[in-house]
């Protein structure tokens, strides 16, 4: 990609936002903000969610397979779930057209979770416990009628969530896939995202889910909005709202941000849609289920919570917009200008994915400020002071080397 036809360009002097995510992402032009809570993602940004989504997907499929949901269900699955008046953040749209002669009144639910969509899907098709177990995800926009929406793309209205689903014939079936095939895929998702040493198991209570805890999946950072509490003796992470007896001496206190959950939903809802399939003696088995998301967009927002310094964001390399960020100094000079697009074709030809700022008119530290806005884990720089060889430099760190282009494409392959 040429930086000068790139859309849109940084805004390194923009507007500073309550959280550095919302700040880094609006001003690095990843995300642009239509309202409160609700963002458009820009070329960059999108190469980012993807690279996220591409990472969290090959896992899931490692455990179950993909389908697609519609974001709007009818009221009445709400109705039987008894969750329309339970969960306070549901966004309710009514068909009601003034303009046209027949009218549909029907009332319809933006899903902030799909709990009311797959389970009467799953009863349409499975009638035996010899088609159990079985897994179903999906990643999808889902819709959250926040009070407030805060923290950038942390905690929005409009937002990406990969949601899973699993079936069983047995509590006992249930905990061994909820322990021994979820836990270790989403330790393998925040491993291969960058933040897996960062990420821990934390005990939750289930809320609106079920009526047993359930765990969460948090991302220790200064900047978090959660607290966490690690207790001393035992080692386990516990969600403050569980906590009813804290004191220093028993536990430590973490700030963090949730990344992901899961929850064992046993018939809660298998039970109120009568959800049942024949069991070995042919009699009629509730299912049991469970449920296990990953707040992707979210989790774009926590790695620049994480990952960032006063000068812009430094991604991940697994999921970085680009490999390589190429500068060209001195170009308005035949001699650089050729140079450098010849080293952009290569670096291409050899599949690392460059971002080549072929600007002309534009100072050495505008450049450079706006590779360390970005935040792409290499930055190359080719100038007449570089000779035969370039500049390379990783975005963490402060020094740079001289090497020769067949030595950096051996690094990036």
């Amino acid at each position: 990609m040429l930086y000068s036809k790139m859309f849109p360009k940084t805004d390194k002097n923009g507007k500073k936002y309550e959280s550095p995510n919302a700040t880094l992402l609006i001003n690095g032009g990843f995300v642009n903000q239509v309202m409160s809570g609700v963002y458009t993602f820009l070329p960059l940004g999108i190469k980012v969610l993807t690279n996220i989504e591409k990472i969290v997907r090959e896992e899931m499929n490692k455990i179950g397979q993909e389908i697609l949901m519609p974001a709007l269900a009818p009221k009445k699955l709400w109705e039987d779930t008894q969750r329309l008046n339970q969960v306070d953040v549901l966004f309710k749209a009514s068909g009601a057209n003034p303009l046209s002669l027949e009218r549909n009144d029907t009332e319809y639910i933006l899903n902030p979770t799909h709990e009311e969509v797959i389970t009467p899907l799953a009863k349409h098709f499975i009638k035996s416990y010899k088609d159990l177990p079985f897994a179903l995800y999906q990643i999808q926009t889902k819709f959250r009628n926040e009070p407030r929406a805060k923290s950038g793309i942390l905690r929005g209205r409009e937002f990406r969530m990969k949601d899973l689903y699993s079936f069983h014939i047995s509590e006992s079936d249930l905990l061994d896939y909820y322990h021994n095939k979820s836990i270790p895929a989403y330790k393998k998702v925040f491993e291969r995202l960058g933040i897996g040493e960062e990420t821990v198991i934390t005990l939750a209570s289930g809320g609106d889910f079920t009526e047993k805890n359930s765990h969460e999946f948090q991302t220790i950072c200064d900047s978090g909005e959660d607290e966490i509490y690690l207790n001393k003796e035992t080692g386990e992470y516990l969600n403050k709202e569980i906590v009813t007896d804290f004191t220093p001496e028993r536990y430590e206190v973490f700030k963090a941000s949730e990344v992901g959950n899961i929850f064992p939903l046993n018939i809660k809802f298998s039970k109120q849609l009568n959800f049942t399939v024949k069991d070995e003696d042919g009699k009629d088995a509730l299912v049991y289920m469970g449920c296990y998301g990953i707040g992707t967009s979210r989790i774009m927002g926590v790695l620049i919570e994480k990952f960032h310094d006063e000068r812009g964001i430094i991604w991940p390399k697994e999921v970085a917009p680009f490999d390589v960020h190429l500068i060209a100094l001195d170009n308005h000079e035949d001699e650089i200008k050729n140079k450098a697009f010849e080293i952009y074709k290569k670096l291409t030809a050899h599949g690392v994915d460059v971002l080549f700022d072929d600007r002309v008119d534009v100072r050495a530290g505008e450049k450079f400020a706006d590779a360390d806005l970005i935040g792409i884990p290499v930055r190359i720089v080719i100038s007449k002071r570089t000779g035969n060889k370039v500049e390379y430099k990783k975005r963490d760190e402060k020094e740079s080397i001289l090497l020769s282009l067949d030595e950096i494409v051996g690094i990036l392959k």
